[in-house]
């Protein structure tokens, strides 16, 4: 794909580099003219939008967002090392020392095991930290038996984040959507804008050919001097439309440049000698497009939309299961082996702690309301859900039927322009012979001018329609 582009700030060398590859590329391709055009068509213009654009690269950076944020929750089951030391001195006497070092390791099942070696002393240690001169190697073990034993707070937060990684693909491809249909929209208004302006180009050449002619016949007395005024009359009025259409070609050739972007994030804008494609009447992907629509069911299941909304609801399930668990009385055992640091082979069968912590919220009014909250929110998405999914089905049956109506007035209207031809091409003759007078002339130009717009403007709506429909079976990002 070759586009003739100038660049809108300066480059670095690296860009310089890559710029100058593109004009190479045009150089070669235009065969050493330098009025060469280049057509910009919609597949390779949305390509270039999806490859640079920096809303597309802002796309990639939601999964890599959903991949931290499932690193960061894996870290809750990652080992931790710890230590702990006290000591009080006063008055010249060592109160007491507590040191206290291990490690901890959380698993999946709720079970946490602890180790770790103690060494305290003092003259007034507490007898409940008195240990071994040696110090005390201890483990431990605990257990959540009721809340906590199914789902915690770790392993509820995991989960949602791994959806969460799911979820991110389906929004990445929604953002890419989005904008490949608002990128979409702008070529097709641009081209839109390109075709009118030809259309009154030929319109002020046929009219100062008119008016040259005019004043020439009048100067040698075949036609009154003010047939001159009122051809000159209808040139000057069809220099304005013609400004008017140049005005709007050039702010839509703007629009469009807010899309174009080189590799390394440098915004470039269309060159004059850029032009959209034109006098495609039929729209090369309709057979994909029948064909989506016998399995719109299977398409408007599997719509990005409708994606993201299954994972929230997937999110919502495991919070609502975190929730009701919280409903549970708190049950909690502790159990920790002790060791003499002298001689760890010794039994502990007499050497251990343990102990069991009990909770329970006497109404449960937090706790009730969270849940609620939480099956709130999954009616809310459920609905939301239901309703997007009708929408959905109904915008691409709206398109599709847009897209069929728009075809068949092309049908239509192109013969209606084609017998405004007719018309004017008849009433030329007879203006040529002396038969007919410039109003006559005038006016059937003018039926055919705006036919011709008219019928330009209803291809344009047909375009539109085909990509409204692509869009509505989320396959932007698939198709091009």
């Amino acid at each position: 794909m070759l586009v003739i582009l100038k660049q809108k700030r300066p480059m670095k060398l690296k860009n310089k580099i890559s710029y100058l590859f593109i004009l190479l590329l045009i150089a070669i391709n235009s065969n050493g003219q330098q009025d060469s055009i280049t057509i910009l068509k919609l597949n390779d213009f949305l390509q270039l939008v999806k490859q640079h654009h920096p809303l597309a690269k802002q796309a990639e950076l939601i999964t890599k967002s959903a991949d931290a944020n499932t690193l960061a929750a894996k870290g809750n089951f990652d080992p931790k090392l710890f230590y702990d030391f006290r000591n009080k001195f006063y008055d010249s006497k060592n109160y007491y020392e507590l040191g206290n070092g291990g490690f901890k390791i959380p698993t999946w099942f709720g079970l946490e095991l602890k180790a770790g070696y103690e060494q305290n002393d003092g003259s007034y240690l507490n007898p409940e930290n008195t240990v071994p001169n040696q110090g005390l190697v201890y483990s431990q073990i605990s257990l959540p038996l009721l809340q906590g034993l199914i789902i915690d707070d770790r392993r509820a937060t995991l989960k949602q984040a791994k959806l969460f990684q799911e979820l991110s693909v389906f929004d990445k491809i929604n953002t890419i959507n989005e904008l490949l249909y608002k990128a979409g929209k702008t070529y097709w208004e641009w081209q839109l804008a390109y075709a009118n302006l030809q259309i009154h180009q030929n319109a002020v050449a046929i009219s100062q050919d008119r008016f040259n002619a005019v004043r020439k016949t009048s100067s040698l007395g075949d036609r009154p001097a003010i047939d001159t005024v009122e051809a000159n009359i209808q040139l000057q009025d069809r220099i304005i439309n013609l400004q008017q259409a140049t005005m709007d070609y050039r702010t839509k050739s703007l629009l469009l440049s807010n899309y174009l972007w080189l590799e390394n994030d440098v915004p470039i804008e269309l060159t004059e000698k850029t032009i959209p494609e034109i006098g495609t009447l039929n729209y090369e992907k309709e057979t994909m497009l029948y064909s989506n629509v016998l399995k719109i069911d299977s398409l408007i299941n599997a719509h990005p939309n409708l994606k993201m909304y299954d994972f929230k609801l997937k999110q919502l399930a495991v919070e609502k299961r975190f929730k009701q668990d919280k409903l549970k009385p708190s049950l909690n055992v502790n159990y920790n082996p002790l060791f003499n640091a002298e001689n760890i082979n010794m039994g502990y069968q007499n050497n251990y702690k343990w102990g069991v912590t009990v909770g329970f919220p006497i109404f449960l009014r937090k706790e009730r309301g969270d849940l609620q909250l939480t099956k709130l929110k999954i009616a809310t998405t459920t609905y939301d859900n239901l309703n997007k999914r009708n929408e959905l089905m109904n915008k691409v049956k709206s398109t599709v039927n847009e897209y069929n109506t728009y075809k068949e007035q092309i049908a239509v209207y192109s013969k209606n322009v084609i017998n405004y031809e007719r018309l004017w091409q008849s009433e030329k003759r007879l203006f040529d012979s002396g038969e007919s007078s410039l109003f006559m002339i005038n006016s059937r130009e003018m039926s055919y001018i705006n036919a011709q717009i008219k019928l330009n403007e209803i291809i344009n709506k047909n375009k539109k329609a085909a990509l409204d429909a692509e869009y509505s079976f989320g396959l932007l990002n698939t198709i091009y």
